[in-house]
């Protein structure tokens, strides 16, 4: 059981902290397994917000989690208390995994812990964190940057994408997807950065084609085309791909490519079936088109992917996140 510690201490916000700890404070219905053991460490009674906070332990325990989570740091102008930096620094070298969350950044890179690597936080606050920490390589237009072992997040909503991933690393697509379920909430959002592919955005139920994303999906093994869909919703190719790009960001070519890679995921880390097998319940045809595209989308061929997740190797999920999908 991996045990998550929330940093926290007076002058963290109370909603990163509050939405990480809906995540990997329970596990979701169906989830076989053990879950995380969650522990908030502090100095003491800690004021969040409007909120008071009984921490579990002080931060002198930071050290012998196996991911320590730094929520948000309400002003970014001044200087985190050097107790928990001290913590946050010394968690690294015992090993830990460091997150922060939004403004969470500035807890570590005060530590030393973001010199020369990437990092973000939330987009009001990246130019003081490049002027202030100019060792630290920000980067202000993604939604998280992970760095292995030390991974950043930008503001609100941000910090859920990376509250996912990093399930997703550590539970596999289909547990994560089952989190995001619980909380209403989309299980994967791209950020610019290497992520693994996405799941759809819900439409909503006026929307012109909130009956055609469920649709699709119980047709991937379909060799479905544009016009397929245009003819199912209704309307032109043309205005099918305006309402598409609007609604999820890409084309209707590029979404079904996507949603049938990650249901290729799903198979290679729930099931024993072939690639072939996997090739036609996707729609991909053969097994040589669905490596093709799995490895130009992921980074890797369908077989490393599943032997990493067997295997629950990290080293190699690190290797898949740094290709661009």
């Amino acid at each position: 059981m991996d045990t998550i510690a929330f940093a926290v201490t007076d002058g963290m916000l109370h909603f990163e902290l509050a939405m990480a700890y809906e995540v990997f404070g329970s596990a979701p219905a169906g989830v076989a397994g053990p879950w995380y053991r969650v522990v908030v460490c502090g100095p003491g009674p800690v004021r969040a917000g409007r909120f008071l906070l009984e921490p579990d332990h002080g931060l002198d325990q930071l050290p012998y989690a196996d991911t320590v989570i730094i929520p948000a740091w309400a002003d970014v102008d001044v200087a985190p208390p050097a107790d928990l930096v001290d913590a946050v620094r010394a968690a690294h070298e015992a090993g830990g995994r460091l997150v922060s969350l939004c403004t969470g950044a500035f807890v570590l890179a005060a530590a030393g812990l973001l010199d020369g690597l990437r990092a973000t936080t939330h987009w009001a606050h990246t130019q003081a964190l490049a002027t202030r920490y100019p060792r630290v390589r920000v980067e202000a237009d993604v939604l998280y940057v992970d760095n292995g072992s030390v991974l950043t997040s930008a503001g609100k909503a941000a910090a859920m994408d990376l509250c996912l991933h990093l399930v997703r690393l550590d539970r596999g697509s289909s547990v994560a997807n089952a989190v995001a379920r619980r909380l209403v909430v989309p299980p994967h959002r791209d950020g610019g950065q290497a992520q693994f592919v996405t799941t759809p955005v819900p439409a909503p139920r006026n929307h012109p084609l909130a009956g055609l994303l469920p649709w699709v999906l119980e047709r991937l093994d379909q060799p479905l085309t544009v016009e397929d869909l245009a003819r199912q919703a209704r309307m032109s190719s043309r205005n099918l791909g305006r309402h598409f790009r609007a609604a999820t960001g890409t084309t209707a070519l590029q979404w079904l490519l996507t949603q049938r890679i990650r249901r290729a995921q799903e198979l290679l880390e729930t099931t024993g079936d072939s690639v072939d097998s996997i090739a036609t319940a996707t729609g991909m045809g053969t097994a040589t088109t669905l490596r093709r595209h799995f490895k130009r989308t992921v980074g890797v061929p369908p077989d490393t992917y599943r032997r990493t997740f067997r295997t629950g190797n990290r080293s190699s999920l690190d290797d898949i996140e740094q290709h661009r999908p």
